[in-house]
């Protein structure tokens, strides 16, 4: 017998018993569809991921702190005061603050061996933003290090290169401010109160060049965005009053190292860095438990697949041993035809096998169907503020990969009454009744 007739002999073999292979193929498909989903499921998160970690930062920098104790909550975690630190400045995350970097910090740092280049940013604390005579908005403000990026909904990031005083304004604060939709608010101009050292407000002037959407990986969160014009001029007028001492403070520094460096030689600077008394923040490190969440997630998913791919092997196995034994005499009669053992164990392996493809396939095909169109009505209702999230998605070789997969688990599935009824004796089988 021909491959090509062995196939076909075991393709036609596979519905003579319709009933009991569309139940087998029915607990086949159940394991590969939630198969298909998880791993779509985490295909599209972790792909979303990666197109915004750009706007944590370059994947070269690390963000620099002075080591404290103190978490920045009033209350310390044993429910006792925090005590004041008088070199304590603010994050811009409100209720949250950092013990200040000095320009002796910022020169310790630069001093350490594998840094390249350190970037110290300002603590900027705005009392609140404004549209004309509207209502005051408290905010905090930020701006993008080089190698960040944000989502945006309309207009550009706030130019660094530019001597005006540019920002990108959250969504959140477009209708409230009273600017109308996110095109309408570009090209108009916000107030920034700010406070200075002599309790002198002043105000500050800004014209809005975008507007950010909110995303899982955001750099800046909810803040607002601030070119270096704008917020060299905020600072200026932040530190009025102040001695130079107190007005060179830095709420945390970026440092660039080698982009060729392996994890090794990162952890290596990271504890330089904490020998010095600074703790070093990677984009890894940022996302980290959010990529570890996710995994978690999918890792129980998938396990509940494999575990209904088992249950599935085990009806292979029962639909192929049931096989043998219905066709005893017709296996008996093909090796009394000269037809050897090893054909006739090719013969039930491609039954299983082929039983794994219907199920696998079918289990794909409808997974891709339900999950694209339940990832589109999430992306339009509840993840409608996440911009870019496919929160299901299906890369082919995943699928490919998932497909044979489970025509390998078949396939062993079906070896043993495959064997079976390899080692069958011709003169026993013709016997049998």
């Amino acid at each position: 017998m021909k491959t090509t007739d062995l196939i076909a002999s075991a393709i036609s073999n596979t519905f003579r018993s319709r009933t009991r292979t569309i139940l087998t193929v029915l607990s086949i498909f159940i394991g590969a569809f939630t198969l298909t989903i998880t791993s779509g499921l985490g295909t599209g998160i972790n792909a979303y991921i990666d197109d915004t970690v750009s706007g944590v930062g370059a994947s070269n920098a690390m963000t620099v702190t002075k080591t404290s104790e103190s978490t920045g909550d009033p209350l310390a975690s044993s429910g006792e005061p925090t005590e004041y630190d008088p070199d304590a400045v603010s994050t811009g995350i409100p209720g949250t603050t950092v013990i200040a970097l000095t320009p002796d910090d910022i020169q310790s740092i630069k001093n350490i061996d594998g840094i390249l280049d350190v970037d110290p940013q300002r603590s900027i604390t705005p009392d609140y933003i404004r549209f004309e005579d509207g209502t005051r908005y408290v905010a905090s403000v930020g701006s993008l290090v080089a190698g960040q990026t944000t989502v945006l909904s309309s207009g550009v990031e706030p130019d660094d290169g530019s001597g005006d005083l540019q920002v990108a304004l959250p969504q959140a604060y477009v209708e409230p401010l009273g600017l109308g939709d996110d095109a309408d608010a570009l090209g108009q101009t916000i107030a920034i109160a700010i406070t200075d050292a002599t309790n002198t407000q002043h105000i500050v002037e800004a014209t809005v060049v975008g507007v950010t959407e909110e995303a899982l990986a955001s750099p800046t969160g909810s803040s607002v965005l601030l070119n270096q014009a704008l917020t060299e001029t905020l600072h200026d007028a932040q530190s009025t009053g102040l001695p130079a001492t107190q007005a060179d403070r830095y709420s945390s520094a970026s440092v660039w190292f080698d982009p060729d460096a392996t994890d090794a030689a990162i952890d290596e600077l990271k504890d330089q860095l904490a020998d010095a008394g600074y703790t070093g923040t990677t984009i890894a490190d940022q996302l980290g438990m959010i990529t570890t969440v996710i995994d978690g997630i999918v890792l129980v998913l998938n396990a509940f697949a494999v575990i209904a791919l088992l249950a599935a092997a085990f009806g292979i196995v029962n639909t192929l041993y049931m096989s043998v034994q219905e066709r005893t005499r017709e296996i008996g009669l093909m090796k009394a035809m000269g037809m050897g053992s090893g054909r006739v164990f090719a013969l039930f392996s491609i039954e299983a096998t082929f039983i794994g493809f219907l199920g696998s396939a079918i289990g794909a095909l409808v997974a891709i169907v339900v999950g694209s169109a339940f990832s589109q009505v999430l992306s339009e209702t509840l993840l409608a503020d996440l911009a870019g999230l496919e929160l299901i998605a299906f890369a082919p070789s995943s699928i490919a990969t998932i497909v044979i997969l489970v025509m390998v688990i078949a396939f062993l599935a079906g070896t043993l009454p495959a064997a079976r009824a390899a080692r069958a004796d011709p003169v026993d089988s013709l016997r049998y009744e």
